[in-house]
């Protein structure tokens, strides 16, 4: 079957490439979704073989509705046979049994099981990064299915780094449009723009500036200290020192837990874990199995909780699996995203054990209110968001620990903390909660 597409110019290149994998960077309004929604029906409308399964995927799944759902049903429309689903947002060809559907990575499980001839990942700096490496690149594979990658940069995240190894690997196609040089927005409308924005958000949002700051992120700015200062690099395990735990612990959601020490420069983060829909016997035995344990244990306050199913809360569920729990006292997020943020010059991140956990601190944020034209004073919930509790929680049991100290491990006593050697002169004591 003949599929016929006009696309924008700018994005013929694209559209005839015969690439596997792709990334394109592109400035808002510059027509990205709509070229690979084009790609997209095109190779459905021209596959021979099995049915093929194409997806586009966007965070959430209401954003997918919004973003590509009427393009979806404008551009198919004139081919004959071709049936919609409302319900589950997907287009399918009676020809050859193809189909196009969309998805969102904010429930990225959905796609587990299924197989795809190609996907569009748009804006997948803002999905979780497990949505691509357990899910949908394993969808690919028995396929040899493609990929694109596109986007308009928001910070050095994950899309930066599709974008970085789109450029140095000559088998993917990489693409940058600027609105400085693709004439799609004309020069009044930008100068108009340029005049209302800061300059960040100019840009960011024209320019495709990777290296402006994410309006609104809590670490960001931190963490690129860090990369800059050489305290993200590999951190290895010190014998000499208890290795602790924080954690945010989800009920049916995702639990974060950091692995950390604590040596005289500061907070030495180790490991990061993070996954969903698992007991605390999975997270105990993943710690235990990477040799994680001896030192404390650090929960919130809602730990304590019983739960009506077992009358057990989840602190006396991990003392009963072996771990030692210590139950932080409530704490304000606000106070505790200080809390980091002083301590952040502090903490060094192993580069490779970390990364997922460096990235959802990078994008940690709050939302523009654009009601109210101002940043809300809550963080937005996310993926990101219970890694950026559990270093809440982190250092929250640093600090605890400077009231807990106890000068060597052979004077300390039930109750007392010992984390290596002390970095105040006179060590002080007092019983654990």
């Amino acid at each position: 079957m003949k599929v016929r597409i006009e696309p924008r110019k700018q994005f013929r290149p694209y559209l005839l490439r015969d690439n596997r994998w792709s990334c394109i960077v592109a400035h808002r309004r510059a027509g990205k979704t709509v070229a690979c929604i084009q790609d997209l029906i095109h190779k459905a409308g021209t596959h021979k073989g099995n049915a093929a399964r194409l997806a586009y995927i966007a965070p959430f799944y209401a954003q997918a509705k919004d973003v590509a759902w009427a393009y979806l049903k404008q551009f198919t429309s004139g081919i004959p046979g071709t049936t919609s689903n409302e319900g589950e947002l997907h287009i399918t060809f009676a020809h050859n049994g193809a189909r196009i559907r969309l998805y969102g990575a904010d429930n990225y499980d959905r796609m587990r099981g299924i197989y795809l001839d190609g996907a569009v990942l748009d804006e997948n700096g803002d999905m979780d990064p497990r949505a691509w490496s357990e899910v949908i690149r394993p969808a690919l594979s028995d396929r040899k299915g493609w990929a694109t990658f596109i986007g308009t940069p928001k910070g050095r995240n994950a899309f930066f780094d599709v974008w970085q190894h789109a450029q140095a690997d000559s088998k993917w196609f990489d693409l940058m449009l600027k609105a400085s040089e693709t004439g799609l927005v004309d020069d009044e409308e930008l100068a108009d723009a340029r005049a209302m924005m800061a300059a960040e958000q100019y840009a960011q949002e024209f320019e495709c500036s990777f290296d402006a700051a994410i309006l609104g992120a809590y670490y960001g700015s931190l963490v690129a200290d860090a990369e800059r200062e050489g305290r993200i690099a590999q951190v290895e395990l010190d014998d000499a020192l208890p290795i602790h735990t924080a954690w945010d612990l989800g009920i049916g959601d995702s639990t974060a837990i950091w692995v950390f020490q604590v040596g005289p420069e500061g907070m030495r983060l180790v490991d990061h874990i993070e996954d969903h829909g698992k007991t605390l016997s999975h997270y105990v035995s993943e710690l235990e199995a990477r040799g994680y344990k001896g030192g404390i244990d650090y929960v919130p306050h809602d730990a304590k909780v019983r739960s009506l199913d077992t009358g057990r809360s989840r602190l006396e569920t991990l003392a009963k699996l072996g771990r030692n729990p210590f139950l932080l006292g409530p704490s304000a997020v606000d106070d505790g995203i200080n809390g980091v943020r002083q301590l952040f010059p502090r903490m060094w991140f192993d580069a490779d054990r970390c990364r997922d956990g460096i990235e959802a601190l990078r994008q940690y944020r709050t939302e523009f209110d654009e009601k109210t034209k101002a940043f809300k004073t809550r963080p937005r919930h996310d993926w990101t968001s219970h890694t950026a509790d559990a270093l809440r929680y982190a250092a929250q049991g640093y600090r605890e620990m400077a009231i807990h100290r106890v000068k060597t491990k052979a004077t300390a006593k039930p109750g007392q903390v010992w984390i290596g050697p002390p970095d105040d002169t006179e060590a002080t004591k007092r019983t654990r909660l």
